[in-house]
């Protein structure tokens, strides 16, 4: 099954936490949490949208948050909680769930959430009637989802829109790349390189050979001052749908050879053919294949043909401070 979502965790790790006894880690519940919902390996090991965190753990985390600001836990040490006695007399009620609408009930948890956004800009007055619950006030703080998808933790919701706006991002780049003129699309190729630290990052370690008579190598990165090892590059800067074919590889494995060349980087703003990939994969020397979206990719990673606009920082706790 996918991954429990954070408000369905609150329950299981609500009762896991009262079984414990002591003070515990939530941490330590993971695999206890992950046989519950017989989650296979691979979703114990799925991360967030950013690659930082496992995703199993943030939504444990946030749902003890949650039910830390209602009042249901305690955190009595750095990293450890344990059940209070509203948090037993909830159980004892034999809830089949507990969620945000549970948690409302309860004026702390009302309050932290009002505090959350500034009342004078973001949020409309609301009542402190019983009619108020915490998904109406979410829905004031713009931090309500849809209904029908999953409740997410903050976190997720971050990593999500970044992971939007960067697919946005690598779309719009493909566009630009395909109108670049094939001796521009071989200088941002060997800048690409250069800024990932193959040839130290130096502009006077790289060569681009792109032209006529090129020998069917458009760029040499070399990996040291005295050129004893360097890195071959072939780009080309084909059309959506013009994929690169098995001949055009073993073309630039013979260029290669002819330079008694190790190691060789084929690019295209394209895709390639299952028989060019092959063709790689079988070489004698190791050649390495980027078509267009993994192009993209790196050049968002690294930061090249894009600007920051904008930036967020995400601060937690410094332990070290406290101890």
């Amino acid at each position: 099954m996918a991954i429990p979502d954070y408000q369905t965790l609150m329950l299981p790790l609500l009762k896991l936490v009262a079984e414990a006894k002591a003070p515990v880690s939530v941490r330590s519940l993971i695999e206890a949490i992950a046989d519950e919902f017989n989650l296979t390996d691979d979703e114990r090991a799925e991360r967030l949208p950013s690659g930082q965190d496992n995703l199993l753990l943030n939504r444990m985390q946030w749902a003890r948050t949650y039910m830390v600001k209602a009042g249901l836990i305690a955190a009595p040490k750095r990293g450890l909680v344990q059940i209070t006695p509203r948090g037993m007399a909830l159980l004892s009620e034999g809830l089949e769930r507990i969620d945000n609408a549970t948690l409302s009930q309860f004026p702390e948890y009302i309050d932290w959430l009002t505090a959350a956004r500034d009342p004078t800009s973001r949020i409309k007055k609301v009542s402190r009637e019983p009619k108020v619950t915490a998904d109406d006030l979410l829905a004031e703080l713009g931090l309500l989802v849809s209904s029908s998808e999953p409740s997410t933790t903050p976190h997720e919701r971050i990593s999500g829109a970044v992971a939007e706006l960067e697919s946005a991002l690598q779309s719009d780049l493909l566009v630009r790349i395909r109108q670049m003129t094939p001796s521009d699309f071989e200088a941002l190729i060997v800048k690409l390189l250069l800024s990932m630290g193959y040839g130290q990052g130096l502009e006077e370690m790289a060569e681009a050979l792109g032209g006529t008579g090129d020998g069917g190598i458009d760029g040499i990165i070399h990996q040291d001052p005295l050129g004893l090892d360097r890195v071959y590059i072939q780009a080309k800067r084909y059309k959506d749908g013009n994929n690169v074919s098995s001949p055009d590889i073993r073309n630039f494995i013979g260029a290669l050879n002819i330079q008694r060349a190790t190691k060789g980087v084929f690019v295209t703003a394209s895709q390639f053919t299952n028989d060019a990939k092959q063709a790689a994969q079988s070489s004698t020397v190791q050649v390495v294949l980027i078509d267009g979206i993994q192009l993209t990719d790196l050049m968002v990673r690294y930061k090249v043909g894009v600007l920051v606009r904008s930036s967020v920082e995400i601060k937690e706790i410094d332990e070290g401070f406290f101890n």
